[in-house]
């Protein structure tokens, strides 16, 4: 199964692991670190045209990679709740 996390955007379900609001998970200098490094290394991606909600961690095949959302938190874990 797929979770669309905004945009077009699909990943999938198997390879979440962990959604976050980004309003408070950028207020740690360890998270604003880990999310600097996942930009620099190209894991960082935007499936947001507007200002993002919510930070989406996977981990597959290809690695760790780094999405922003402009859906919330509570709409991506309702959505992936259906599944």
């Amino acid at each position: 199964m797929y979770l669309h996390i905004g945009n077009g955007k699909m990943i999938k379900m198997k390879d979440i692991v962990g959604i976050f609001d980004s309003d408070t998970a950028t207020v740690s200098k360890i998270t604003r670190s880990w999310l600097s490094s996942a930009e620099k290394r190209g894991g960082l991606f935007s499936a947001s045209g507007e200002i993002p909600k919510s930070i989406v961690l996977e981990c597959g095949e290809k690695g760790e990679n780094v999405y922003f959302s402009q859906l919330s938190p509570k709409t991506l874990c309702q959505r992936a709740e259906k599944y």
